[in-house]
């Protein structure tokens, strides 16, 4: 059991906060999902009452703290260096469709490092958190990666692209090598969820290119705060604001990930 830190304290209420304005729209979108309209700008408008709540929040404990929200963009704060970074409706796919499958995501940064950070799920009111060298959490119960070593008996998560996106080209050998060596792959569609199961097990590992830094800030620190490893997908050094792909799995899996992946690209060049 847990006790958290005054930090993380003021980072879950604030993520439960902005989560019951999401349920409360989520309620609503279901119910515009049969007019032809459409639900597209209902969605935005709750992607933005939920991000005002969450940065009026924060900035009530710590307004020398700079912002940098999917919605509102950055905003630098009087204490150089140390800034929140906020998805506040991670997977707005999904809540467009009525999918209850959904989080808030919310991470601080200082002098380059994510040094805590909360992914919270209201649907199944699941709040993942961590805080550098303290281990990863969920609902007070300490989470690790799994420890599973054989390939052949994991279950790998990914994010797919989609229209627009123009990585369909790799992302077609990589899936195809992983559908061919494990136990089975599972796209839900919410990239903060996806590091958060990783940190608890349900995943044994995740990948995806293209993603922002407030998709995985907090869910990153998360996952290596449960002992898995994160890189990009030819196993660099991963950087939450550089890195064009992400890949996390625990510390002997994400080699042989890493090689899988390798092996897959070179066979097509």
């Amino acid at each position: 059991m847990s006790v958290r830190s005054p930090l993380i304290t003021i980072m879950t209420r604030t993520a439960e906060k902005a989560a019951r304005s999401l349920k409360r729209d989520f309620g609503e979108v279901e119910n515009l999902q049969v007019s032809r309209k459409g639900p597209s700008d209902f969605v935005s408008t709750a992607d933005l009452k939920a991000e005002k709540i969450i940065r009026e929040e924060l900035a009530k404990s710590h307004p020398e703290f700079g912002f940098h929200g999917e919605e509102s963009g950055a905003k630098e704060g009087e204490e150089k260096g140390t800034r929140w970074i906020v998805d506040p409706l991670d997977g707005t796919t999904n809540f467009l469709h009525g999918l209850p499958h959904f989080a808030v995501s919310i991470a601080l940064e200082k002098d380059g490092q994510i040094v805590a950070g909360v992914v919270y799920d209201p649907m199944k009111d699941e709040m993942f958190y961590a805080e550098k060298g303290e281990g990863a959490f969920l609902n007070d119960r300490r989470l690790r990666a799994s420890s599973r070593v054989r390939l052949d008996g994991t279950i790998a998560a990914t994010g797919t692209p989609f229209k627009g996106r123009g990585d369909r080209a790799p992302f077609l050998h990589e899936i195809n090598a992983v559908m061919a060596n494990t136990a089975g792959i599972r796209r839900w569609g919410a990239a903060a969820l996806d590091l958060a199961y990783v940190a608890a097990g349900r995943y044994d590992s995740y990948w995806e290119r293209g993603l922002s830094a407030w998709d995985v800030a907090a869910g990153v620190l998360i996952a290596q705060e449960a002992g898995a490893v994160v890189s990009d997908i030819n196993g660099k050094a991963f950087d939450v604001w550089k890195s064009e792909s992400i890949l996390t799995a625990n510390i002997d899996l994400q080699p042989r990930m890493v090689k899988l992946f390798k092996d897959a690209l070179a066979r097509v060049k």
